[in-house]
């Protein structure tokens, strides 16, 4: 195993500070798989989620299927994604960004492990695809939500949780906020996207881990209530929907 040190212990650390005590780190390619995994299996507060990428789909193969199929069942690995659809950069044709999406939520259920999706300009045909694909028992995850608040609930009426980053603390993401503030308690979870989407007051820096504690003050200050509050409740949401335990 790759032997980690310094920086990832020093991020973790600081996360622990600002009161974020598991984190999850996100394959997305046979590379970043690897390295997820690593620091997953070295460091007691990391998880992983391994999956192949919408904007990677035209590399998405059998070997790479086998690949990640061969991780599953590793008990760090707690989703399988980021899986999806991605309109803005079309790496690939709708057609094959469908079907390795479609075939990976058949992953997901197959292995009894919930999935969580990376949508970008494309939430109406990511929506159809989960619905045509439907969800196993563990349900889904949407990454990084930037829709409505109806489009949300949507998502939320085939069984997926809506997870909110840096976006909903941007002045002019009105919709996002509105959805952050009106969901089910229950159905809500926080992340950063890191190194990506810094939240105020860190905007336009890089994003860290750390971060995701902004986050939640951003959606206890729209909903009327405490940090803390909001931070028990999403903690408690993702430890279900992860199935972790204490």
């Amino acid at each position: 195993m790759e032997n980690f040190t310094g920086k990832e212990a020093e991020e973790i650390a600081f996360a622990r500070e600002l009161g974020v005590t598991k984190m999850n780190i996100v394959g997305f390619d046979q590379e970043t798989i690897k390295k997820s995994l690593a620091l997953s299996n070295q460091y007691n507060e990391l998880y992983s989620t391994i999956g192949w990428h919408p904007t990677e789909a035209g590399s998405y193969t059998q070997e790479a299927e086998d690949m990640i199929v061969s991780h599953l069942h590793d008990p760090k690995v707690i989703a399988l994604g980021e899986i999806g659809l991605d309109y803005h950069w079309m790496e690939d044709p709708k057609e094959v960004q469908m079907d390795v999406f479609k075939r990976q939520i058949q992953l997901s259920k197959d292995h009894d492990l919930p999935f969580v999706v990376h949508t970008r300009d494309a939430l109406e045909d990511t929506y159809q695809v989960i619905k045509e694909a439907g969800l196993g028992p563990r349900g889904g995850i949407m990454h990084s939500y930037s829709g409505s608040l109806e489009m949300a609930q949507r998502f939320v009426d085939l069984g997926m949780t809506i997870s909110f980053s840096g976006v909903v603390t941007f002045k002019k993401a009105l919709d996002v906020q509105k959805a952050a503030q009106q969901l089910p308690l229950d159905k809500i979870l926080v992340e950063t996207d890191a190194p990506y989407l810094a939240p105020v007051p860190k905007r336009g820096r890089e994003n860290r881990t750390a971060y995701t504690r902004y986050v939640v003050d951003k959606i206890a200050e729209l909903r009327g209530l405490t940090t803390e509050e909001v931070a028990q409740a999403t903690y408690d949401n993702a430890m279900r929907v992860f199935g972790l335990k204490e």
